[in-house]
């Protein structure tokens, strides 16, 4: 069993380790030519898979549509781009249809484009790929897509060699057990996961009627109907409400329909490019891209892994937690997320400020840019600068990154 003392252990030679490359917050707020920032950032509203506002949508309408809004909103020249990456996870055939969806939106034949699958990450993961080609200098203006409709998720196999090691064979079990697996090692209750839960959703029912997401979804007009408010938020959502739901894996578990993430549909994007070249163009820059790094960590206990990841990132930068404005660390289970939270002992007021996948849903490929897209918008508000994001992946990894938020006033 993986205890809290082995885990910081763990994390404390990757301090030592990328201290040397270490900037600080001062040095990240610094701004120099080649930075790799963002100069739009935005997301669809979110669908209830199977029952919500995007349940008959296939996802090259959908990326279609959202591509032409952006490029409307944005007033960018698709021609301009040089290299498109969309996250992407369980889907059918995702490069043709991306790349068909990108031709229809206006992006030219001589624009590439990739997909990538990290799953939960792979929003983020896309972020990477295409902020690392701007820095490299392969490419100066990119586009970053997150995306996800539910589908049939194909059931992992692997053969006898592989099922009969055991970090193997938990690799590939379904994603609740492992909720399971933290609640039991590191005693995370019932009541816990539910007080947590109702956080999340008490928030983002908020934002939800203040109106509050506005800010960063991109309204889409599709056969005829405007999209522009997630209709994934239950209100009026309390802990008597949440105490009464039945555990969904197993008599005796304590994650339920309640406390854990829903599954949504949905899509994001950001453009990234340098300073230089986006002040040349007198494009609006809204945000830096910092830094990130990926993790690996027991499988059964795949979501404690942004307690991992979240100190890595934060020694490559020089950062401590208390230089952190705002933290948007997915709620893929109340469990995994409860114990990241106490272990990085990290202020609720300033985590997933308008609720999280919980009551938000966690569509797969989209919510490594959705959470980038929310927290700079919630710095906006705030008028801070420093976000950091982090998420648990499937299969025993996590992820976290830095950015800065450089939107005009």
């Amino acid at each position: 069993m993986l205890s809290r003392l082995s885990l910081r252990q763990t994390a404390q030679p990757l301090a030592r380790s990328y201290a040397t490359q270490a900037n600080g917050r001062a040095g990240l707020l610094a701004k120099h030519p080649d930075d790799v920032v963002i100069t739009f950032a935005k997301r669809t509203a979110l669908g209830r898979a199977k029952k919500g506002q995007l349940k008959d949508v296939p996802v090259d309408e959908l990326l279609h549509a959202l591509f032409k809004a952006s490029f409307e909103k944005s007033k960018l020249n698709p021609a301009l781009l040089e290299d498109i990456c969309v996250g992407t996870c369980h889907p059918p055939s995702p490069l043709y249809v991306s790349r068909a969806a990108a031709i229809a939106a206006g992006v030219p034949v001589e624009t590439s484009i990739s997909t990538t699958n990290r799953l939960c990450g792979s929003g983020l993961q896309s972020i990477v790929t295409i902020a690392n080609a701007v820095k490299s200098g392969q490419i100066e203006l990119g586009m970053a897509v997150g995306r996800f409709l539910c589908s049939p998720r194909p059931t992992p196999e692997i053969v006898e060699l592989l099922s009969s090691n055991s970090q193997s064979s938990d690799c590939v079990q379904p994603m609740g057990w492992t909720s399971e697996q933290v609640a039991k090692a590191f005693n995370v209750s019932r009541e816990k996961q539910d007080e947590y839960a109702l956080i999340s959703h008490t928030r983002a029912a908020k934002a939800v009627q203040s109106g509050t997401f506005s800010e960063e979804i991109l309204p889409l007009e599709i056969r005829g109907a405007v999209i522009s408010v997630d209709d994934t938020v239950r209100p009026g959502v309390t802990l008597d409400s949440l105490s009464k739901l039945k555990p969904v894996f197993g008599e005796n578990g304590s994650t339920t329909a309640g406390n854990a993430s829903g599954v949504g549909d949905g899509a994001a994007l950001c453009f990234l490019t340098t300073r230089e070249r986006a002040e040349r163009e007198d494009w609006d820059i809204v945000g830096k891209y910092v830094a990130s790094t990926f993790v690996g960590v027991e499988p059964r206990y795949m979501g404690i892994s942004p307690a991992v990841a979240i100190p890595k990132v934060l020694a490559m930068t020089g950062l401590s937690k208390e230089d952190v404005d705002v933290w948007e660390i997915n709620e893929a289970f109340a469990s995994q997320f409860a114990y990241c939270v106490e272990n990085l002992q990290i202020p609720m007021e300033n985590i997933n400020p308008n609720g999280g996948s919980i009551a938000l849903t966690h569509p797969l490929g989209m919510t490594g840019i959705r959470q980038v897209v929310t927290g700079l918008a919630e710095l906006r508000r705030r008028g801070a600068p420093i976000l950091c994001t982090s998420m648990c992946i499937g299969s025993g990894m996590g992820g976290a990154a830095i950015f800065v938020n450089e939107a005009r006033a």
